[in-house]
Formats: structure tokens, C-alpha cells, sequence
């Protein structure tokens, strides 16, 4: 019988790349966004791989929403194995200067969203014996940068509440992990650039080269399919049946620094 994997976040970006993979392995998959065509791109993914999908539009900064997307899911497949929680938002500004309503958002989307997403299938993960969670950190979750207040915050956070359900759930065949991934060209970078230019004083380019890649010590960007492979692992049953609480680097050798 296919596993469930529930991906937030998942009709874009590093979410859906995370999405082909596990369909690719025959994974049933739970879309989420709320790109207006999030439908259309969910129900291409599984017709590409033939497999069983369902997609949400659930806004994660609405808790009944997400409640409601994860009784839909259990409704539809009955258990739900793998949780990505992947979804996240960004804004650059100075602290003086960063708006109240964008922090709310940012801790919204990037960590609370998480602890709601977890919460509502946390006990039927413990009730099988067997449950995967995979919260997609950053770099930003070990490190700071300035202007990113809101973001760091969320991120750092990210990690220590990974570490507090591979505490819980260890005892019930439940992993828990975050993977930092350095920058990768997605939406949510290129959204970035604009303000990083106005902050900064930069060209594009100058953006890209100096504050994106400039920690990098491999000049590129992270490919979402390298965090995808990372992701199925991690979800494996066996090969990461031990591994849990760990916040794993995939940064380029960012924090090497």
C-alpha cells in the first residue's frame, strides 16, 4: 500500500520538486499553496507519475484552515506517513524599519504553521508507529544575516521545535529533522532581490554575487533537487530510522565559515 506524504508549500519552489520525488517513488501526495493555478500544477504531477493526490489551498496562517486540509487528507487516505513542512515567506528590512504586520506573517507562515501542521498529525503518527516529519530550516536556522529579523527568528525556531519531537516522538517509531538549505533560486529569492537592492545599494548582480552567494563557498545556488533526494532520505524507513533531531546543512559550505 502507498505511503502519504503531506508537503506544504508544494506547488512551487523547493516543495514541488519535493513532491515529483516522492511521487516519483509512488508516494500518494497532499499539495498545498496558493498559486492560483496550485490545482492544475498538482493534478500534472500526478498524472505524470500516476499517483493518488489531493491539493489544498489552505492559508497555513489560518489554523481551522489547516485542520480542515488535514482531516480532508485523513479522510481521503487514512494515514498520512511523511510531513514536510516547507511552506515559507520572506521580507528584508532594517529592524528600525520592519513592519509589524511582516514579522507576524513570517513567524506565522515559517514556525507556527509547522506546530499546527505537526499537532494535527501528531497522533495518528504515534498510533501507527511510524511517522516522518522533515522541517525545511535554512542556513538561517544556524546562522544571521542582518535585515532578516523576522526570518531568523522563525527559522532558528524551526530547528529547536525538530529537536523537541524527535524527543517525543522517538519512543513511537517518529523521526523529526530540518534540513538549512543555503539559497536556492526559487520564488522567494528572486522577491527578495528588489529590496535587497534598495537596502544594500546594489545592482542585481551585486546582490546575487555578494550577499546570495557571498557565504557560498561553492559559488551556486542549491539545486531543489538536491534538497528533494535529502528529503526522500530522510523519510526513508530504514536508512533514517535512527536519525532524528538533527538540523542538517546543505549550504554550499555556508556555515563551514
Amino acid at each position: 500500500m502507498a505511503k502519504t506524504a503531506l508537503i506544504t508549500g508544494s506547488t512551487s519552489g523547493i516543495g514541488l520538486a519535493t513532491a515529483k520525488a516522492f511521487a516519483k517513488k509512488g508516494y500518494n501526495i497532499v499539495f498545498n499553496g496558493l498559486e492560483e493555478n496550485g490545482a492544475e500544477i498538482a493534478a500534472g504531477v500526478a498524472a505524470e507519475f500516476k499517483i493518488k493526490h489531493l491539493f489544498s489551498p489552505a492559508n497555513l496562517m489560518n489554523p481551522p484552515e489547516i485542520k480542515a486540509m488535514i482531516a480532508q487528507a485523513l479522510q481521503e487516505f487514512g494515514t498520512i506517513e511523511v510531513v514536510v513542512n516547507n511552506a515559507g515567506i520572506q521580507f528584508v528590512s532594517p529592524l528600525e524599519d520592519f513592519p509589524d504586520d511582516k514579522w507576524d506573517a513570517i513567524i506565522s507562515v515559517n514556525l507556527t504553521a509547522a506546530f499546527h501542521v505537526t499537532k494535527a498529525l501528531w497522533k495518528q503518527m504515534k498510533d501507527n508507529k511510524f511517522g516522518r516529519v522533515i522541517n525545511i530550516s535554512s542556513a538561517h536556522g544556524l546562522v544571521a544575516s542582518p535585515f532578516k529579523s523576522a526570518y531568523v527568528a522563525a527559522k532558528h525556531g524551526l530547528i529547536g521545535f525538530t529537536k523537541v519531537l524527535a524527543l517525543e516522538g522517538g519512543a513511537f517509531g517518529i523521526t523529526a529533522n530540518a534540513i538549512c538549505p543555503g539559497y536556492v533560486h526559487t520564488p522567494i529569492v528572486d522577491k527578495q532581490i528588489p529590496d535587497q537592492m534598495k537596502t544594500h545599494n546594489m545592482t542585481e548582480q551585486e546582490v546575487i554575487d555578494n550577499v546570495f552567494l557571498g557565504e557560498h563557498a561553492i559559488k551556486e545556488f542549491i539545486s531543489t533537487d538536491t534538497i528533494a533526494a535529502a528529503i526522500l532520505f530522510l523519510a526513508d524507513n530504514e536508512a533514517s530510522a535512527t536519525i532524528t533531531g538533527i538540523a542538517l546543512p546543505l549550504d554550499a559550505g555556508w556555515t563551514a565559515h
